[in-house]
């Protein structure tokens, strides 16, 4: 049954610390307020996210990040609108900064005396793919052309999942990566390349750049050929690292002058991007047919890639700005998974795996 309802909503799984307002009615969600302040530039020296220093910047940030976000709401703390229920995101993510946003929410929870309900955070980025498709107004969302079943493919720096959608709620994971997953192997082989972090966009800024050749001839080729790992196997999991071991092997392979050079960067930055792609279009498309589904739903922060979202043109996903980890998936999902909500402020525990 449809229901009214106001949620605020807390995400901290990785290096966003994002909070949003939504107010739930007659089937349609309307954003009042999404704030997200991002770690990227302060990790970018490490190479990847450090989970202690992320959790302390999350404890800095939300205060900071809420008062903007009552704000933008049209509140302030002290003088809040009603409020329904608190969404928070428990899991899968970093440990410690899930913690940081479980802390919050348990002190606001308590302060309001409104429930918490527990978002599986896989589940907002499948959601708002649902709801934010083909947006009329970026305030009002509705689910809009989404029909089931549907085939979701996931797809972020932490998570490689196909999942069957039969509806919201139902879920069957079909398939997931076996050990990196896409996002994280764009990163390894960025750094590989000597690329800035996140590796995502440095490679597909590169990858969209006209073709380079090397000198003495206009023919020349790199030759640069990488494998399409689990491409044809029977099932739907993913495995990247092997396609990261050869990234690296080519790499070693080359003089010093070759792989420092534009040209060589700029064509294995392609040829990264197209491999990942080549897995991740087959597999979904494959099960796509296998089990006749009606909609494919593309989610996760590498669904912002340009060229990944041309393949999967058609497929329900939504804006690039809001692939990335952001507190408005976890209020939509939270509005779903309503009925899971809970008082017990202290005994919320992390959930790291979508069990379906």
């Amino acid at each position: 049954m449809l229901k009214h309802m106001r949620i605020l909503s807390i995400e901290t799984s990785c290096d966003e610390t994002a909070i949003a307002v939504v107010e739930a009615k007659l089937g349609r969600f309307e954003v009042l307020a999404h704030v997200v302040a991002s770690q990227v530039k302060l990790h970018a020296k490490y190479g990847g996210v450090y989970p202690t220093l992320a959790k302390r910047t999350h404890q800095k940030n939300l205060p900071i990040v809420l008062a903007k976000t009552l704000k933008e709401a049209g509140s302030t703390k002290a003088a809040w609108k009603p409020l329904d229920a608190i969404a928070l995101t428990v899991g899968p993510g970093l440990d410690p900064c899930l913690w940081a946003g479980i802390e919050f929410a348990k002190t606001l929870a308590q302060e309001w005396d409104v429930p918490i309900i527990p978002v599986n955070h896989i589940e907002g980025h499948l959601i708002i793919s649902l709801l934010a498709s083909n947006l009329a107004r970026p305030s009002l969302l509705k689910l809009g052309r989404a029909k089931f079943p549907a085939v979701a493919l996931i797809v972020s720096g932490g998570h490689t999942q196909l999942i069957l959608v039969k509806g919201i709620g139902k879920y069957k994971i079909l398939g997931e990566t076996r050990d990196d997953a896409a996002g994280e192997c764009f990163d390894k082989t960025a750094r590989i390349l000597g690329l800035p972090y996140p590796g995502g966009p440095a490679i597909a800024k590169l990858a969209a750049l006209p073709k380079l050749r090397l000198g003495r001839g206009p023919k020349r080729s790199l030759g640069i050929s990488l494998p399409r790992p689990m491409l044809h196997s029977k099932d739907y999991d993913f495995s990247f690292s092997g396609l990261k071991t050869a990234v690296l092997y080519d790499y070693q392979s080359r003089s010093p002058k070759i792989r420092k050079s534009k040209e060589y960067i700029q064509a294995m930055a392609r040829e990264i991007q197209q491999a990942i792609i080549d897995v991740l279009v087959e597999k979904t498309m494959r099960a796509a047919e296998e089990f006749e589904v009606k909609s494919i739903v593309l989610g996760g922060g590498v669904a912002a890639n340009k060229e990944l979202r041309k393949r999967f043109k058609g497929a329900l996903m939504a804006p690039s700005e809001l692939c990335t980890d952001n507190g408005l998936m976890i209020a939509l999902a939270g509005y779903f998974n309503r009925a899971k909500k809970t008082k017990r402020y202290g005994r919320i525990v992390s959930q790291p795996n979508l069990t379906i």
